[in-house]
């Protein structure tokens, strides 16, 4: 019974340092991203800066680098967010509510949408915005964020859908409801946790996508966050990194202040509170 004993502690020590090394690797870049910040001679080493100032940040907090770029990556992301949002909820209406023979195949070729690499995409997307004039535009490279994020937030908006009780949508719809009201007033609200999950991975995916901006958007005032993080990389390998760890922070910021004004319905369920009574 010792052996046993014993070798059960063995493997769970085992396990406990290689959870501990994954965690560290996690937290090395982020304790490097925090000291760098406040370090003006700051390198690729974690240090502990010698003094610490905020002459980064006073450094990047400038229009040209900073608020610009931001605004910017709000205006792009949040609209490309907006219409995957709308766009996923009314596909996964109809994939949720009505059972069809093709309703499978078809999710399963959303899905596989899902694992095709943007670059095999990107010459052909490129040639046809030169055609139809949507090269640097912000509404066109929104339209084609949207487009890439779309698959897999119609897969989970469904799947979040489903979970939602028919028979609250059949009683709105005895109140005189149409499908689309029953959508808008019953199925949405109830399934606030699942919105937000996807609200939360559109807006993230979105937000920190470098590639298609970068080949959309040619007017540098025009580009996004992902792109003007550029500037702090300069020529013959030099980097300022202790602005660019100050500037990593601030970029963090919405995506951080997002989940955190939402997170409170991503731990709710569907409060029915009675509508369904048998």
């Amino acid at each position: 019974m010792r052996p046993l004993l014993a070798r059960r502690t063995r493997h769970r020590l085992a396990a406990d340092a290689a959870l501990l090394v994954v965690a560290c690797a996690f937290a090395v870049p982020l304790v490097w991203l925090v000291l760098a910040s406040v370090d003006a001679e700051a390198g690729l080493r974690v240090q502990v800066p010698g003094a610490v100032g905020g002459g980064n940040f006073t450094a990047v907090l400038t229009d040209d680098i900073t608020f610009t770029p931001m605004l910017n990556s709000l205006l792009l992301c949040g609209s490309a967010t907006l219409v995957t949002i709308v766009c996923a909820a009314l596909a996964a209406y109809p994939l949720s509510r009505y059972r069809s023979r093709i309703t499978r195949p078809y999710l399963l070729g959303v899905l596989f949408t899902t694992c095709l690499p943007i670059t095999a995409v990107m010459v052909p997307v490129y040639g046809l915005y030169v055609r139809i004039n949507l090269i640097d535009t912000v509404y066109g490279t929104a339209l084609f964020l949207a487009t890439a994020q779309l698959p897999f937030a119609v897969w989970l908006m469904k799947n979040f859908m489903d979970g939602v009780p028919v028979v609250l949508e059949e009683a709105a719809w005895t109140d005189g409801a149409g499908r689309l009201q029953a959508l808008v007033r019953v199925i949405l609200p109830l399934m606030g946790p699942g919105l937000s999950v996807v609200t939360i991975y559109c807006f993230i995916m979105m937000w920190g996508n470098f590639f298609v901006p970068f080949m959309l958007l040619l007017s540098p005032e025009q580009l996004p966050a992902s792109v003007s993080i550029f500037t702090f990389f300069g020529n013959y390998g030099q980097v300022a990194y202790g602005q660019l760890a100050a500037f990593s922070i601030l970029y963090s910021t919405p995506v951080v202040l997002l989940y955190a004004l939402i997170a409170r319905r991503m731990g709710g369920g569907f409060t029915l509170g009675g509508a369904v009574k048998g």
